[in-house]
């Protein structure tokens, strides 16, 4: 694993001239990356090819294939960052303490971000651009199945901190895919890394609690949930909830587990769960529900209320009311993002307050969770962390701060 303490090393070493180098040269770094994607837009579909042929677990093939559209949306999101102001050095707060000093908090980078993530090549270009905008660096340790991917994107981008004289070690990308440098980056990188970002499955979970003594900003499991409250609209709440699962069924904010309330199962329950049905979604169900449908699905268990199945498929149950709803929630959720779909005052107000989500919506599809959606103009992740960063990880999420304190030669009585 020398390569690897390498890497890091080349990053602390990047980190420290990158403090200096002037923000228009980093604007114009993004620029330049936007024009390379562009030029190599067929490189990088071939590429991109290269990994759909070799992928064997179909249900992440959304994540992973990149076309026209998808690369277009890359190059928007290069765009939204490169429009935000300079994040580092801007004054937070600032007051006279005591005797007369003056006390400034000021933000900072954080460092060297490691960023481990499956399958999905637009990190690559998202990580690179925020870390570079924020005045971080960044070790990526992408999936295996978006090898070849993530090596021409990130190449990319090397190529244009080359070309504007920006060390080209501000982002390194490892290309060893033997999977034991996961558990070496974060036992063994401290000295070099200052923050890791898991983006994964149970697996990635596991891993990170077992070994990581680097911080760890957590973009862990999605177990998304909306709760269909008793006083809520049957039209709005099925074009919801459809949107909330199958719009992309293989992303983190995707709808992994409906809860409706019980006094209106045969009612409008019975509709929400056809027109999943209709649009080509699997369930599983509680022993009520599934009596009302004459038990014809397959009954869920405990399992079930525990998976981000990252596909056609949801758990649904029936509850008592809001309270039962919230209670579901903390005891199966991940604290990514749950919504209520509701026209009661007080009910809504209630799981607004009580859920212990990083991101609680009221009548919103939760594939809303999104740091492009939130004006962020990119993300590294969802962090469902209670410490914050918490919710979309994007520009301003990456920095951290200073005390600045001045006085004329103030000494403590």
């Amino acid at each position: 694993m020398k390569n690897i303490l390498v890497i890091g090393e080349k990053s602390k070493q990047a980190f420290e001239k990158l403090k200096k180098i002037n923000h228009k040269k980093i604007n114009k770094t993004l620029d330049y990356y936007i024009k390379l994607i562009l030029l190599n837009k067929k490189k990088i579909i071939r590429e991109n090819i290269k990994d759909v042929k070799n992928l064997k677990r179909k249900n992440i093939l959304d994540r992973l294939i990149l076309n026209e559209k998808k690369i277009e949306d890359i190059i928007k999101s290069i765009s939204e960052i490169k429009k935000f102001p300079n994040p580092i050095g801007k004054t937070l707060d600032s007051w006279m303490g005591k005797n007369k000093l003056n006390i400034k908090r000021v933000t900072t980078p954080i460092g060297v971000i490691g960023i481990i993530y499956e399958s999905r090549p637009n990190v690559t270009a998202d990580v690179a651009a925020l870390c570079l905008k924020s005045s971080n660096c960044a070790i990526l340790r992408g999936g295996s199945e978006a090898f070849y991917s993530n090596k021409i994107l990130s190449d990319l981008f090397r190529k244009s901190l080359k070309k504007n004289k920006i060390d080209q070690n501000c982002l390194q990308f490892i290309q060893n895919k033997n999977r034991k440098i996961v558990d070496f980056l974060l036992s063994k990188m401290s000295k070099y890394i200052d923050v890791i970002v898991p983006r994964g499955g149970k697996s990635l979970v596991a891993k990170v609690q077992k070994y990581s003594n680097v911080h760890v900003i957590g973009h862990l499991e999605g177990i998304c949930h909306i709760y269909l409250d008793k006083e809520s609209n049957l039209d709005n709440a099925i074009k919801v909830i459809l949107n909330a699962k199958m719009r992309r069924t293989s992303i983190c904010g995707a709808l992994e587990t409906l809860l409706i309330n019980e006094k209106i199962l045969k009612t409008k329950g019975i509709k929400v769960i056809n027109s999943l049905i209709d649009n080509g979604c699997d369930v599983v169900v509680d022993k009520k529900i599934n009596k009302i449908f004459n038990n014809n699905f397959k009954l869920a268990k405990e399992l079930d209320w525990k998976t981000e199945y990252l596909d056609a498929k949801l758990s649904i149950k029936s509850v008592k009311d809001v309270k039962e709803a919230v209670s579901h929630i903390l005891k199966y959720g991940t604290m990514h993002t749950d919504c209520i779909i509701s026209n009661n005052k007080n009910n809504t107000s209630y799981f607004l307050n009580n859920v212990n989500s990083s991101i609680a919506m009221h009548n919103v599809s939760t594939q809303f969770a999104d740091g492009g959606e939130f004006g962020f103009g990119g993300e590294i992740g969802i962090s469902t962390n209670k410490l914050p960063p918490r919710g979309p990880v994007g520009l301003n999420q990456l920095t951290s701060y200073k005390y600045i304190v001045k006085g004329n030669s103030i000494t403590r009585p």
